[in-house]
């Protein structure tokens, strides 16, 4: 197999990648591009969603995401680590996707790497949170959109947590695929750097992603 990048956004999805999941209640803790992007999609997809930002304060965001079948993290990875203690609290036992990535305030490199990961950093933030990696390799345009069978490497090591999120992905339309554990992340984050290298340090724009092709 090998990796490719679209350089374009395809008009339409193979239906094979698409996959019946059951319909959830999905909080979402960040309302910027990511969070946003998700949010209408899987609404539109039948999902119960509700959104928590930096307005909607502590205490009401720990119950949304208590009374969740899973949570979504869409903020700075920096606002993980400096969450309110009662809303870590609620995720205690929660799938939690983190969709975050440890990236510098220029966004043209990681601020952790090698021997962590941010998604390793996370679970240790949310001790008792069953966290899975996904979502963070695709540029937010394309999270608002069908997935049209990009790629979408899940990780994590929880093996049910990290089912649930495959075949989430794939409802979406991505070519969800299960990358192992959660120290694979320290791979799956760099390679959204690199597209960030390319789309914005190489001119080639937000519309490049990652494809897998199989010999």
């Amino acid at each position: 197999m090998c990796f490719e990048f679209e350089a374009h956004r395809p008009h339409a999805s193979n239906s094979k990648h698409k996959r019946k999941a059951p319909l959830m209640k999905i909080s979402i803790l960040g309302s910027g591009n990511v969070g946003s992007a998700l949010s209408s999609r899987l609404t539109a997809i039948g999902h119960e969603v509700v959104t928590a930002d930096t307005s909607t304060g502590p205490e009401r965001t720990a119950a949304q995401a208590a009374q969740a079948d899973l949570v979504i993290l869409a903020v700075p990875f920096a606002a993980v680590e400096t969450l309110d203690p009662r809303v870590g609290a609620s995720l205690a036992g929660k799938v939690v996707v983190d969709a975050t990535n440890p990236l510098a305030p220029d966004f043209m490199s990681l601020t952790v790497g090698h021997t962590a990961s941010g998604g390793e950093r996370v679970a240790a933030a949310l001790p008792g949170a069953r966290v899975v990696k996904a979502f963070n390799t695709v540029f937010a345009g394309h999270l608002g959109e069908d997935g049209a069978g990009r790629f979408l490497p899940v990780a994590g090591d929880d093996e049910a947590a990290k089912k649930t999120v495959l075949d989430l992905g794939a409802q979406l339309g991505f070519d969800a695929v299960d990358a192992g554990p959660l120290a694979n992340a320290r791979y799956t984050e760099p390679a959204v750097e690199l597209l960030i290298q390319l789309a914005y340090g190489r001119g080639m724009g937000d519309g490049i992603a990652f494809t897998l092709t199989r010999a």
